[in-house]
């Protein structure tokens, strides 16, 4: 099956696509540039068969093979308890922003299963592992800001410290999903929040680019800014 699906992904490969994906991806080295579209039709295809023998076989030698882990776990039938144990040996293998954000996109059983996968994932956000943390907080701005979790979700948020940029910008555009969604529980969080100085300023800065966001509010974020 490998060897199949890796001969299939080498044919589909496209250099301009290749090039183009290098440059927003940094420190990546093993792409060939196969556009998403391709490896979504590949996931559907094997999420209907032996997706088991393919998840615990399957190479890492391409991003485009984990990225096709990744979709394949999105589009899977089965029980989320077994999900789960699936995702946990999956989450060690993101090593880059695109194949973490776009995992977790996919994981849409989440949200009938809000309790367990929210028991699941906030563990993740005291790791060491820049991606394990987020992963944490690209499901935390995903799933659950709403009315039941927002609450949780900016506390949780609170906690994280790092100074890696992927999980600061991580965060950052969290924080501008929970004030889009709920500016008053947002603002007043910002306003006594412990953030460090280059999450904060991000994440007002991504509240101020969005289309969501009224004049006036956008105005009242720019007086916040730290300097």
């Amino acid at each position: 099956m490998n060897n199949q699906l890796k001969e299939q992904l080498l044919a589909l490969s496209d250099q301009k696509y290749q090039q183009f994906t290098a440059r927003l991806i940094p420190n990546i080295t093993n792409l060939l540039g196969v556009r998403h579209p391709e490896l979504h039709k590949l996931a559907k295809t094997i999420a209907k068969g032996d997706w088991r023998t393919y998840l615990n076989q399957a190479d890492d030698e391409y991003f485009e093979e984990v990225m096709l882990q990744a979709m394949v776990l999105g589009y899977v039938k089965t029980d989320i308890d077994e999900l789960l144990e699936y995702v946990a040996a999956f989450i060690p293998k993101i090593t880059n922003w695109s194949i973490c954000d776009s995992f977790c996109s996919g994981l849409k059983i989440t949200k009938k299963n809000k309790a367990r996968v929210w028991e699941f994932v906030t563990p993740y956000l005291s790791s060491e592992d820049t991606y394990h943390v987020r992963f944490g907080v690209v499901m935390f701005l995903t799933y659950f800001v709403d009315e039941e979790y927002i609450e949780e979700v900016l506390q949780k948020l609170g906690t994280i410290h790092s100074e890696e940029y992927y999980v600061q910008m991580a965060v950052a555009w969290a924080i501008s999903i929970c004030y889009i969604k709920m500016p008053e529980q947002s603002t007043k969080y910002l306003l006594e929040s412990s953030l460090d100085k280059f999450t904060y300023n991000k994440a007002l800065q991504k509240i101020t680019e969005s289309y969501q966001v009224s004049a006036e509010q956008k105005e009242l974020i720019r007086t916040m800014r730290r300097k």
